[in-house]
Protein backbone atom coordinates (compact mmCIF):
# COMPACT_ATOMS: atom_id res chain seq x y z
CA UNK A 1 0.00 0.00 0.00
CA UNK A 2 1.40 3.43 -0.66
CA UNK A 3 0.75 5.68 1.87
CA UNK A 4 2.28 9.38 2.74
CA UNK A 5 3.03 9.36 6.74
CA UNK A 6 3.81 12.29 8.88
CA UNK A 7 4.35 10.47 12.22
CA UNK A 8 4.70 12.84 15.51
CA UNK A 9 4.19 12.39 19.31
CA UNK A 10 0.85 11.76 20.36
CA UNK A 11 -0.17 14.09 23.56
CA UNK A 12 -3.07 13.43 26.02
CA UNK A 13 -5.34 13.30 23.26
CA UNK A 14 -4.29 9.24 23.13
CA UNK A 15 -6.56 8.64 26.14
CA UNK A 16 -9.90 8.93 25.26
CA UNK A 17 -13.34 8.61 26.63
CA UNK A 18 -15.92 8.00 24.62
CA UNK A 19 -19.14 10.07 25.99
CA UNK A 20 -22.66 9.60 25.67
CA UNK A 21 -24.98 9.40 28.64
CA UNK A 22 -26.00 6.01 27.07
CA UNK A 23 -22.08 4.62 27.93
CA UNK A 24 -22.62 4.73 31.57
CA UNK A 25 -24.47 0.92 31.21
CA UNK A 26 -21.08 -0.82 30.63
CA UNK A 27 -20.45 -3.67 28.36
CA UNK A 28 -23.95 -5.35 29.24
CA UNK A 29 -25.61 -2.95 26.49
CA UNK A 30 -25.21 -2.50 23.11
CA UNK A 31 -26.49 1.34 23.48
CA UNK A 32 -25.86 2.76 19.90
CA UNK A 33 -24.51 1.78 16.40
CA UNK A 34 -21.31 0.36 16.29
CA UNK A 35 -21.46 -0.37 20.21
CA UNK A 36 -20.31 1.20 23.61
CA UNK A 37 -17.84 2.75 22.06
CA UNK A 38 -18.99 3.79 18.64
CA UNK A 39 -16.46 1.06 16.81
CA UNK A 40 -17.88 -2.50 17.05
CA UNK A 41 -15.30 -3.60 19.92
CA UNK A 42 -16.92 -5.84 22.51
CA UNK A 43 -13.65 -5.93 25.08
CA UNK A 44 -15.14 -8.54 27.55
CA UNK A 45 -17.81 -10.49 25.14
CA UNK A 46 -16.97 -14.30 24.29
CA UNK A 47 -19.70 -15.10 21.39
CA UNK A 48 -19.36 -18.42 19.91
CA UNK A 49 -16.96 -19.32 17.34
CA UNK A 50 -18.52 -21.89 15.39
CA UNK A 51 -23.11 -21.50 14.43
CA UNK A 52 -25.42 -22.68 11.98
CA UNK A 53 -29.08 -23.08 11.44
CA UNK A 54 -29.17 -25.96 13.87
CA UNK A 55 -25.80 -25.49 16.06
CA UNK A 56 -26.28 -22.87 18.47
CA UNK A 57 -28.69 -20.94 17.48
CA UNK A 58 -30.40 -20.01 20.97
CA UNK A 59 -33.40 -17.97 19.44
CA UNK A 60 -34.57 -17.24 16.19
CA UNK A 61 -37.52 -14.43 15.43
CA UNK A 62 -39.39 -13.79 12.96
CA UNK A 63 -39.14 -9.69 12.38
CA UNK A 64 -42.27 -7.84 10.32
CA UNK A 65 -42.06 -6.17 7.55
CA UNK A 66 -38.22 -4.96 5.94
CA UNK A 67 -34.88 -3.37 6.80
CA UNK A 68 -31.32 -3.26 7.54
CA UNK A 69 -31.47 -1.33 10.93
CA UNK A 70 -28.27 -2.59 13.23
CA UNK A 71 -30.25 -3.52 16.40
CA UNK A 72 -29.26 -2.49 19.56
CA UNK A 73 -29.79 -3.88 22.84
CA UNK A 74 -30.48 -2.10 26.13
CA UNK A 75 -30.03 -4.64 29.29
CA UNK A 76 -33.14 -7.33 28.67
CA UNK A 77 -34.14 -5.39 25.72
CA UNK A 78 -33.72 -5.84 21.66
CA UNK A 79 -34.36 -2.70 19.92
CA UNK A 80 -34.85 -2.27 15.57
CA UNK A 81 -36.25 -0.66 13.00
CA UNK A 82 -38.82 -2.02 9.78
CA UNK A 83 -40.78 -0.38 6.84
CA UNK A 84 -43.89 -2.72 6.80
CA UNK A 85 -44.82 -2.56 2.77
CA UNK A 86 -48.97 -2.25 3.06
CA UNK A 87 -51.14 -3.44 0.04
CA UNK A 88 -52.38 -0.06 0.50
CA UNK A 89 -51.13 2.43 -2.81
CA UNK A 90 -51.75 5.40 -4.67
CA UNK A 91 -51.68 5.91 -8.60
CA UNK A 92 -47.97 5.31 -10.14
CA UNK A 93 -47.13 8.75 -11.41
CA UNK A 94 -46.56 8.89 -15.36
CA UNK A 95 -42.86 8.06 -16.55
CA UNK A 96 -40.84 10.53 -16.90
CA UNK A 97 -39.30 10.18 -21.02
CA UNK A 98 -35.90 8.84 -21.30
CA UNK A 99 -32.90 11.32 -21.95
CA UNK A 100 -31.28 10.64 -24.97
CA UNK A 101 -27.98 8.83 -24.37
CA UNK A 102 -24.96 10.39 -24.78
CA UNK A 103 -20.79 9.49 -24.22
CA UNK A 104 -19.93 5.93 -22.67
CA UNK A 105 -24.19 5.29 -22.79
CA UNK A 106 -23.89 5.53 -26.49
CA UNK A 107 -21.76 2.54 -26.36
CA UNK A 108 -24.81 -0.03 -25.18
CA UNK A 109 -24.17 0.42 -21.37
CA UNK A 110 -26.52 2.74 -19.65
CA UNK A 111 -25.23 4.46 -16.41
CA UNK A 112 -27.67 6.64 -14.79
CA UNK A 113 -29.54 3.74 -12.81
CA UNK A 114 -26.98 2.95 -10.27
CA UNK A 115 -29.62 0.13 -9.07
CA UNK A 116 -32.68 2.37 -7.44
CA UNK A 117 -35.86 1.92 -7.82
CA UNK A 118 -39.24 3.20 -9.04
CA UNK A 119 -40.65 5.50 -7.08
CA UNK A 120 -42.78 3.90 -4.33
CA UNK A 121 -46.34 3.70 -4.84
CA UNK A 122 -47.90 1.79 -1.50
CA UNK A 123 -48.34 3.02 1.81
CA UNK A 124 -45.26 1.57 4.11
CA UNK A 125 -45.70 1.32 7.94
CA UNK A 126 -42.33 2.64 9.84
CA UNK A 127 -41.93 0.64 12.89
CA UNK A 128 -40.09 0.30 16.22
CA UNK A 129 -39.65 -3.11 17.57
CA UNK A 130 -38.38 -4.06 20.88
CA UNK A 131 -37.69 -7.61 21.25
CA UNK A 132 -37.22 -9.85 24.57
CA UNK A 133 -33.61 -10.59 24.52
CA UNK A 134 -34.09 -14.13 26.57
CA UNK A 135 -36.03 -15.81 24.05
CA UNK A 136 -36.94 -13.21 20.76
CA UNK A 137 -41.13 -12.82 21.72
CA UNK A 138 -41.80 -9.64 20.73
CA UNK A 139 -42.32 -7.22 23.65
CA UNK A 140 -44.09 -4.07 21.75
CA UNK A 141 -44.00 -2.60 18.58
CA UNK A 142 -45.18 0.89 17.71
CA UNK A 143 -46.14 2.59 14.20
CA UNK A 144 -44.26 5.86 13.84
CA UNK A 145 -45.97 6.90 10.82
CA UNK A 146 -47.85 5.49 7.73
CA UNK A 147 -47.15 6.76 4.73
CA UNK A 148 -45.76 6.44 0.91
CA UNK A 149 -42.22 7.52 0.55
CA UNK A 150 -41.16 10.37 -1.44
CA UNK A 151 -38.36 8.51 -3.61
CA UNK A 152 -37.28 5.58 -3.99
CA UNK A 153 -34.21 3.39 -2.81
CA UNK A 154 -31.01 1.84 -4.13
CA UNK A 155 -31.96 -1.80 -5.12
CA UNK A 156 -29.79 -3.24 -1.82
CA UNK A 157 -31.26 -0.54 0.45
CA UNK A 158 -34.05 -0.24 2.84
CA UNK A 159 -36.18 2.24 4.28
CA UNK A 160 -35.63 1.22 7.95
CA UNK A 161 -31.57 1.13 7.49
CA UNK A 162 -30.57 3.63 10.54
CA UNK A 163 -29.86 2.33 14.06
CA UNK A 164 -31.80 3.78 17.30
CA UNK A 165 -29.99 4.82 19.88
CA UNK A 166 -30.42 4.60 24.04
CA UNK A 167 -29.65 6.56 27.10
CA UNK A 168 -31.33 3.99 29.10
CA UNK A 169 -33.77 6.02 29.35
CA UNK A 170 -35.63 6.96 25.78
CA UNK A 171 -34.87 5.20 22.55
CA UNK A 172 -34.10 7.63 20.23
CA UNK A 173 -35.07 7.20 16.41
CA UNK A 174 -34.55 8.33 13.27
CA UNK A 175 -36.60 7.03 9.85
CA UNK A 176 -34.93 10.38 7.96
CA UNK A 177 -37.57 11.93 5.95
CA UNK A 178 -40.26 9.69 7.62
CA UNK A 179 -39.32 11.98 11.12
CA UNK A 180 -37.32 11.47 14.09
CA UNK A 181 -39.14 9.79 17.45
CA UNK A 182 -38.08 9.53 21.09
CA UNK A 183 -39.74 6.88 22.92
CA UNK A 184 -39.40 5.72 27.17
CA UNK A 185 -38.27 1.98 26.51
CA UNK A 186 -42.04 0.94 27.18
CA UNK A 187 -42.67 2.31 23.77
CA UNK A 188 -44.63 5.90 24.83
CA UNK A 189 -43.71 8.34 22.42
CA UNK A 190 -42.18 11.72 24.02
CA UNK A 191 -41.77 13.47 21.30
CA UNK A 192 -41.31 13.35 17.44
CA UNK A 193 -39.38 16.15 15.18
CA UNK A 194 -40.34 16.66 11.22
CA UNK A 195 -37.33 17.54 9.36
CA UNK A 196 -38.23 17.39 6.10
CA UNK A 197 -38.08 15.04 3.19
CA UNK A 198 -33.79 14.46 1.55
CA UNK A 199 -33.22 13.81 -1.95
CA UNK A 200 -30.98 11.57 -2.32
CA UNK A 201 -28.24 10.70 -5.09
CA UNK A 202 -29.74 8.13 -7.52
CA UNK A 203 -32.84 8.15 -5.14
CA UNK A 204 -30.17 5.80 -3.14
CA UNK A 205 -32.24 6.26 0.27
CA UNK A 206 -31.38 7.47 3.57
CA UNK A 207 -29.13 5.41 5.88
CA UNK A 208 -27.11 7.50 8.72
CA UNK A 209 -28.17 7.01 12.42
CA UNK A 210 -28.49 9.53 15.14
CA UNK A 211 -25.89 9.95 17.93
CA UNK A 212 -26.05 11.03 21.31
CA UNK A 213 -23.57 13.45 23.10
CA UNK A 214 -24.28 14.96 26.56
CA UNK A 215 -27.71 16.20 26.40
CA UNK A 216 -27.72 17.00 22.64
CA UNK A 217 -29.27 13.96 19.83
CA UNK A 218 -26.52 14.69 16.69
CA UNK A 219 -28.35 14.35 13.52
CA UNK A 220 -26.43 14.52 10.32
CA UNK A 221 -28.94 15.54 7.20
CA UNK A 222 -26.46 15.16 3.93
CA UNK A 223 -28.35 15.05 0.69
CA UNK A 224 -28.56 16.92 -2.68
CA UNK A 225 -30.99 19.70 -1.67
CA UNK A 226 -29.23 21.71 1.29
CA UNK A 227 -27.42 19.74 4.16
CA UNK A 228 -27.19 20.19 7.52
CA UNK A 229 -26.37 18.95 11.18
CA UNK A 230 -28.69 19.77 13.95
CA UNK A 231 -28.55 19.07 17.20
CA UNK A 232 -31.83 18.20 19.21
CA UNK A 233 -32.28 18.82 23.23
CA UNK A 234 -32.83 14.87 23.85
CA UNK A 235 -35.24 15.38 26.68
CA UNK A 236 -37.86 17.58 24.36
CA UNK A 237 -36.67 17.25 20.83
CA UNK A 238 -35.99 21.20 20.62
CA UNK A 239 -33.54 22.23 18.58
CA UNK A 240 -30.54 23.59 19.80
CA UNK A 241 -28.66 24.73 17.00
CA UNK A 242 -28.17 23.93 13.01
CA UNK A 243 -25.12 24.70 10.65
CA UNK A 244 -25.32 24.87 7.22
CA UNK A 245 -23.00 22.09 5.52
CA UNK A 246 -21.18 22.14 2.09
CA UNK A 247 -21.78 18.32 1.34
CA UNK A 248 -23.73 15.94 -0.89
CA UNK A 249 -25.09 12.96 -0.23
CA UNK A 250 -23.27 10.81 2.76
CA UNK A 251 -24.59 7.88 4.66
CA UNK A 252 -21.96 8.19 7.64
CA UNK A 253 -22.79 8.13 11.47
CA UNK A 254 -21.29 10.50 13.61
CA UNK A 255 -19.13 9.50 16.05
CA UNK A 256 -18.69 11.25 19.53
CA UNK A 257 -15.70 11.43 21.60
CA UNK A 258 -14.01 13.60 24.55
CA UNK A 259 -10.68 14.94 23.73
CA UNK A 260 -8.98 16.78 26.21
CA UNK A 261 -12.45 17.20 28.68
CA UNK A 262 -14.52 18.11 25.88
CA UNK A 263 -16.72 16.12 23.51
CA UNK A 264 -16.43 16.15 19.67
CA UNK A 265 -18.66 15.00 17.24
CA UNK A 266 -16.76 13.78 14.53
CA UNK A 267 -19.16 13.64 10.59
CA UNK A 268 -16.93 12.08 7.40
CA UNK A 269 -18.16 12.81 4.48
CA UNK A 270 -17.53 13.83 0.69
CA UNK A 271 -15.89 17.25 0.94
CA UNK A 272 -14.72 17.33 4.45
CA UNK A 273 -14.63 15.16 8.03
CA UNK A 274 -15.90 17.87 10.05
CA UNK A 275 -15.79 18.06 13.90
CA UNK A 276 -18.02 20.18 15.35
CA UNK A 277 -18.35 20.94 19.12
CA UNK A 278 -21.64 19.21 19.88
CA UNK A 279 -23.03 22.42 22.67
CA UNK A 280 -22.25 24.95 20.20
CA UNK A 281 -22.10 23.39 16.51
CA UNK A 282 -18.58 25.06 15.84
CA UNK A 283 -16.39 23.40 14.13
CA UNK A 284 -13.45 21.91 15.90
CA UNK A 285 -11.33 21.05 12.79
CA UNK A 286 -11.78 19.76 9.37
CA UNK A 287 -10.26 18.26 6.70
CA UNK A 288 -10.80 17.16 2.65
CA UNK A 289 -9.50 13.92 1.37
CA UNK A 290 -12.38 11.51 1.01
CA UNK A 291 -13.97 10.33 -1.99
CA UNK A 292 -17.97 10.61 -3.14
CA UNK A 293 -21.03 8.65 -1.68
CA UNK A 294 -19.19 8.41 1.91
CA UNK A 295 -21.31 5.95 3.88
CA UNK A 296 -18.05 4.33 6.84
CA UNK A 297 -18.38 5.63 9.97
CA UNK A 298 -15.34 6.90 11.92
CA UNK A 299 -13.28 5.03 14.81
CA UNK A 300 -10.70 6.19 16.88
CA UNK A 301 -7.76 5.33 18.69
CA UNK A 302 -4.25 6.37 19.97
CA UNK A 303 -5.47 9.74 19.68
CA UNK A 304 -6.00 9.41 15.93
CA UNK A 305 -9.26 8.89 14.41
CA UNK A 306 -9.73 7.47 10.77
CA UNK A 307 -11.93 7.82 7.93
CA UNK A 308 -12.24 6.19 5.07
CA UNK A 309 -14.43 5.36 2.19
CA UNK A 310 -14.10 4.06 -1.27
CA UNK A 311 -16.50 5.03 -4.36
CA UNK A 312 -14.98 6.27 -7.22
CA UNK A 313 -12.23 6.12 -5.60
CA UNK A 314 -10.21 5.14 -2.22
CA UNK A 315 -9.07 7.14 0.42
CA UNK A 316 -8.07 6.22 4.35
CA UNK A 317 -6.47 8.86 6.58
CA UNK A 318 -5.86 9.18 10.42
CA UNK A 319 -6.19 12.82 11.84
CA UNK A 320 -5.20 13.89 14.96
CA UNK A 321 -8.05 14.53 17.69
CA UNK A 322 -6.60 17.64 18.61
CA UNK A 323 -6.41 19.15 15.50
CA UNK A 324 -7.77 22.47 14.94
CA UNK A 325 -8.71 24.74 12.15
CA UNK A 326 -8.54 23.09 8.48
CA UNK A 327 -5.40 20.31 8.59
CA UNK A 328 -5.91 19.40 4.70
CA UNK A 329 -2.62 18.28 3.84
CA UNK A 330 -0.61 19.66 7.17
CA UNK A 331 1.08 17.27 9.47
CA UNK A 332 -2.32 16.78 11.66
CA UNK A 333 -3.09 13.79 8.81
CA UNK A 334 -0.39 11.45 10.72
CA UNK A 335 -0.91 8.86 7.37
CA UNK A 336 -3.18 8.19 4.94
CA UNK A 337 -3.69 5.96 2.03
CA UNK A 338 -5.32 5.61 -1.40
CA UNK A 339 -5.86 2.13 -2.15
CA UNK A 340 -8.36 -1.04 -1.53
CA UNK A 341 -10.58 0.72 1.02
CA UNK A 342 -14.44 0.49 2.06
CA UNK A 343 -17.07 1.60 0.34
CA UNK A 344 -20.35 0.46 2.67
CA UNK A 345 -18.69 -1.14 5.65
CA UNK A 346 -16.72 1.21 8.49
CA UNK A 347 -13.29 -0.12 9.55
CA UNK A 348 -12.41 -2.26 12.46
CA UNK A 349 -9.48 -0.61 14.73
CA UNK A 350 -8.66 -2.71 17.03
CA UNK A 351 -5.11 -2.58 19.54
CA UNK A 352 -3.13 -1.46 16.65
CA UNK A 353 -4.43 -2.75 13.95
CA UNK A 354 -6.80 -0.99 11.43
CA UNK A 355 -8.79 -3.66 9.26
CA UNK A 356 -11.39 -2.64 6.45
CA UNK A 357 -12.58 -4.64 3.67
CA UNK A 358 -11.86 -3.42 -0.26
CA UNK A 359 -14.96 -2.12 -1.72
CA UNK A 360 -18.10 -3.98 -0.66
CA UNK A 361 -15.83 -6.79 -2.05
CA UNK A 362 -14.44 -10.08 0.28
CA UNK A 363 -11.11 -8.99 0.25
CA UNK A 364 -9.36 -7.84 3.42
CA UNK A 365 -6.19 -5.55 4.48
CA UNK A 366 -4.84 -4.77 7.78
CA UNK A 367 -2.16 -2.47 8.39
CA UNK A 368 -0.53 -0.57 11.76
CA UNK A 369 -2.84 1.59 12.79
CA UNK A 370 -0.17 4.05 14.07
CA UNK A 371 1.60 3.99 10.65
CA UNK A 372 0.29 2.53 8.13
CA UNK A 373 2.38 0.13 7.36
CA UNK A 374 0.36 -2.65 5.55
CA UNK A 375 0.61 -6.30 7.58
CA UNK A 376 -1.36 -7.76 4.76
CA UNK A 377 -3.41 -6.66 1.74
CA UNK A 378 -6.51 -7.46 -0.16
CA UNK A 379 -6.62 -11.15 1.50
CA UNK A 380 -9.27 -12.97 -0.25
CA UNK A 381 -11.92 -14.23 2.05
CA UNK A 382 -13.12 -17.01 0.08
CA UNK A 383 -16.75 -18.04 0.10
CA UNK A 384 -17.95 -14.54 1.01
CA UNK A 385 -19.72 -12.27 -1.69
CA UNK A 386 -20.24 -9.37 -0.93
CA UNK A 387 -19.82 -7.22 2.69
CA UNK A 388 -22.02 -4.65 3.60
CA UNK A 389 -21.99 -5.24 7.41
CA UNK A 390 -19.34 -3.51 9.33
CA UNK A 391 -17.20 -5.96 11.28
CA UNK A 392 -16.85 -6.69 15.30
CA UNK A 393 -14.36 -7.98 17.54
CA UNK A 394 -14.43 -10.13 20.55
CA UNK A 395 -12.03 -12.40 22.69
CA UNK A 396 -9.39 -12.26 20.04
CA UNK A 397 -11.67 -12.97 17.30
CA UNK A 398 -12.45 -10.29 14.22
CA UNK A 399 -16.33 -11.58 12.59
CA UNK A 400 -16.88 -10.36 9.40
CA UNK A 401 -20.31 -11.28 7.75
CA UNK A 402 -21.02 -11.67 4.12
CA UNK A 403 -24.88 -10.63 2.23
CA UNK A 404 -25.69 -14.19 1.75
CA UNK A 405 -25.34 -15.32 5.44
CA UNK A 406 -21.61 -16.20 5.60
CA UNK A 407 -19.91 -15.52 8.86
CA UNK A 408 -16.00 -15.38 8.57
CA UNK A 409 -14.47 -15.46 12.07
CA UNK A 410 -10.48 -14.60 11.79
CA UNK A 411 -7.59 -13.90 14.89
CA UNK A 412 -7.35 -10.58 15.71
CA UNK A 413 -3.98 -10.42 14.34
CA UNK A 414 -1.37 -9.38 12.10
CA UNK A 415 -1.37 -12.56 10.42
CA UNK A 416 -4.13 -13.54 8.41
CA UNK A 417 -5.90 -16.26 9.61
CA UNK A 418 -9.23 -17.85 9.35
CA UNK A 419 -10.77 -19.93 12.55
CA UNK A 420 -14.22 -20.71 11.64
CA UNK A 421 -17.05 -20.63 8.81
CA UNK A 422 -20.64 -20.46 9.27
CA UNK A 423 -23.78 -20.12 7.29
CA UNK A 424 -27.08 -19.10 8.15
CA UNK A 425 -29.98 -19.59 5.16
CA UNK A 426 -30.47 -15.66 5.43
CA UNK A 427 -28.81 -12.72 3.49
CA UNK A 428 -27.29 -10.61 6.27
CA UNK A 429 -26.74 -6.64 5.56
CA UNK A 430 -27.17 -5.55 9.10
CA UNK A 431 -24.04 -5.75 11.46
CA UNK A 432 -23.75 -8.06 14.17
CA UNK A 433 -24.08 -7.28 17.94
CA UNK A 434 -21.69 -8.73 20.59
CA UNK A 435 -22.64 -8.91 24.15
CA UNK A 436 -21.52 -11.51 27.28
CA UNK A 437 -21.74 -14.54 25.23
CA UNK A 438 -23.61 -13.96 22.81
CA UNK A 439 -23.84 -12.89 18.63
CA UNK A 440 -27.08 -11.18 17.27
CA UNK A 441 -27.44 -11.46 13.75
CA UNK A 442 -30.23 -9.35 11.91
CA UNK A 443 -31.48 -10.96 8.32
CA UNK A 444 -33.87 -10.32 5.88
CA UNK A 445 -36.28 -12.52 7.35
CA UNK A 446 -35.11 -13.31 10.98
CA UNK A 447 -33.55 -11.58 14.13
CA UNK A 448 -30.74 -14.63 15.69
CA UNK A 449 -29.31 -14.68 18.99
CA UNK A 450 -26.20 -17.52 18.43
CA UNK A 451 -24.73 -18.66 21.63
CA UNK A 452 -23.18 -22.15 22.91
CA UNK A 453 -25.37 -24.52 24.81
Amino acid sequence: MKFSRRLSVLGAAGSLVFASAAFSAGLSSWPSWRGTTGDGVARDAKPPLTWGDQQNIKWKAKIPGYGFSTPIVWQDRIFLLSAIETTEEIPAPAAAPEPAPSGADQKGKKRGGFGRGPKPTKFHEFVVIAVKRSNGAILWQKTARREVPHEGKHATNSFASGSPVTDGERLYVSFGSRGLYCYDLDGKLLWEKDLGDMTTRGNFGEGASPALAGENLIVPWDHEAGSFIVALDRKTGAERWRKSRDERSSWSTPLVVEVGGKLQAIVAATNRTRSYDPVTGDIVWEAGGLTPNVIPSPVTGHGLVYVTSGFQGNSVQAIKLTARGDVTDTPNIVWSARKSTPYVPSPLLSGDRLFFSKSNDAYLSCVNALTGEVHYQDQQLEGLRGIYASPVVANGHVYITGREGLVMVLKDSAKFEIVARNKLNDRIDASPVVLDKELFLRGHEFLYCISEG
